[in-house]
C-alpha cells in the first residue's frame, strides 16, 4: 500500500497488527515517532551546522530514512533483509532522493566508518547496537526501545540481563522504562569515553525513544556518570527518595509509613530527560504536513514545561490510596503551587504529575 508521511510518499506492506507479520515490518503506531524525529533533525541542523551524514540502522521499509533524505541529509540505509533491502532503494527512487542503500548488519557498518546521527530503531531492545553506535557517532544517538516490559520491572529478570541493572514495577512504570534505558546507554557511552546526554525524551503508544548528543572527553563521560543513582519507593504508602551514587544503599523500612515492602531500583539516570530550549526548537519545527502535527505539537509542549524530578506521580493512584475522589488536575497542582511547591503535568498520562513534594506534602497541600 502506498503511504504518505511528511514531504513523501512511500510503498510498505499492507499488514495489520501494527506491523508484526513476515513481511517488511512498517508499524503506522510509530508515525508520531517519526514525525518528531523528522523535527528533530531539523532543529539539530541549527544546533548543529556540519552535521550532515545520517545512518538509519533498521531501515524496514526505509520510511524513515527516505523522511531523513527528503530534508536534505546524506542517508544510508541498512536491513539484512533482502526484500527490505529492495523497498528501501524503491523508496528512495519513488521520492527522486539519494541514499545508499546497504544489506549488511548495521552493528558491522558503524564499525567501518562514523556518523553524525545514528538512528538505531530495532524490535524490541536496542543494547545489541549501542557499543557500535556510541562507539562510531559523532553527533547524535536516536534509540527507540520497544520491549518497555522488561524495561519497567514487569519482566525483571529480562530487563536486568539487557540493561544490567534493576528494574522495578511501580506506580511510576513508564518514567521506570526511561530511565533504566538511558542510564544502559549512559553506562555503555561512558566506556568508550563518550558523554551521552539526553535532549529529549518520550514514552508513548508502549515504546522508549530517546535522543542523545554526544560529547567525546572522558571528563564529560564521568560526570554524565555522576547522574546515576537509585530510587528507593514503598509499595504500601507510596513514598520514594533517590540518591545519586552508583552503590545502593536500600531501605529496609520506610521512613513514612514503617512499612518493610520497600523496592530499590538501579542504577538509573536521574538526570533531565531533555534540555527544553531543544525541545522547543524541535516544537517549532513541527509542520502541518505532518500526520501527527496535532500530537507531536502537545506532546512537546508538555515535555518542554515538565519539570526534571527523577519520578512523577499519579494523581489517581495518589486518590486511590487516600480513599477520596480525585479532583480536577487543575485544581489539584493550583493547591501544590499555592501551598509553595512547584508542580508540572508531565507527558506519562493526563493524571501525572511532577513536584518536589512529598506524598505526605501533597496529601496536606491538597486537603486530603
Amino acid at each position: 500500500m502506498h503511504v504518505r508521511e511528511g514531504q513523501v510518499e512511500v510503498e510498505v506492506p499492507e499488514q495489520a497488527n501494527e506491523g508484526v507479520g513476515e513481511s517488511v515490518f512498517f508499524n503506522p503506531v510509530q508515525e508520531l515517532n517519526r514525525d518528531v524525529t523528522v523535527a528533530v533533525l531539523r532543529a539539530y541542523r541549527e544546533r548543529e551546522p556540519r552535521a550532515e551524514s545520517y545512518l538509519d540502522a533498521m531501515a524496514a521499509s526505509g520510511v524513515r530514512g527516505t523522511r531523513a533524505a527528503a530534508e536534505g541529509w546524506d542517508v544510508t540505509l541498512t536491513d539484512i533483509d533482502e526484500a527490505a533491502v529492495d523497498l528501501c532503494r524503491e523508496n528512495l527512487a519513488r521520492n527522486d532522493l539519494d541514499g545508499e542503500v546497504v544489506r549488511r548488519n548495521a552493528n558491522s557498518v558503524l564499525y567501518e566508518r562514523g556518523f553524525d546521527v545514528v538512528d538505531v530503531d530495532p524490535f524490541g531492545t536496542p543494547m545489541p547496537f549501542a557499543d557500535a553506535a556510541f562507539a562510531n557517532t559523532r553527533d547524535l544517538v536516536c534509540v527507540t526501545a520497544t520491549d518497555t516490559a522488561p524495561l519497567c520491572g514487569a519482566h525483571f529478570k529480562s530487563g536486568v540481563r539487557k540493561y544490567s541493572a534493576v528494574p522495578r514495577n511501580t506506580d511510576f512504570h513508564a518514567e521506570m522504562g526511561l530511565r533504566v534505558l538511558l542510564s544502559a546507554l549512559v553506562r555503555t557511552a561512558a566506556r568508550y569515553d563518550v558523554a551521552a546526554v539526553p535532549v529529549l525524551s518520550h514514552v508513548s503508544n508502549h515504546y522508549v525513544r530517546t535522543y542523545l548528543e554526544l560529547t567525546h572527553r572522558a571528563t564529560d563521560a564521568n560526570e554524565a556518570i555522576d547522574q546515576l543513582g537509585y530510587v528507593h519507593s514503598c509499595e504500601d504508602c507510596l513514598y520514594r527518595e533517590h540518591e545519586f551514587d552508583l552503590i545502593a544503599h536500600p531501605i529496609e523500612e520506610c521512613p513514612e509509613c514503617g512499612g518493610s515492602r520497600m523496592l530499590t531500583a538501579g542504577p538509573l539516570w536521574l538526570g533531565p530527560t531533555k534540555e527544553s530550549a531543544f525541545v522547543a526548537a524541535v516544537r517549532d519545527e513541527i509542520t502541518d504536513d505532518m500526520g501527527t502535527a496535532r500530537r507531536a505539537r502537545k506532546l512537546l509542549d508538555t515535555l518542554e514545561a515538565e519539570r526534571d524530578d527523577p519520578t512523577h506521580y499519579d494523581q489517581h493512584v495518589l486518590c486511590r490510596e487516600w480513599s477520596v475522589p480525585a479532583p480536577g488536575m487543575d485544581e489539584f497542582l493550583d493547591d501544590l503551587r499555592a501551598a509553595g511547591f512547584p508542580a508540572s503535568r508531565t507527558h506519562y498520562g493526563g493524571t501525572t504529575l511532577k513536584t518536589p513534594a512529598s506524598v505526605a506534602e501533597i496529601r496536606d497541600a491538597t486537603g486530603f
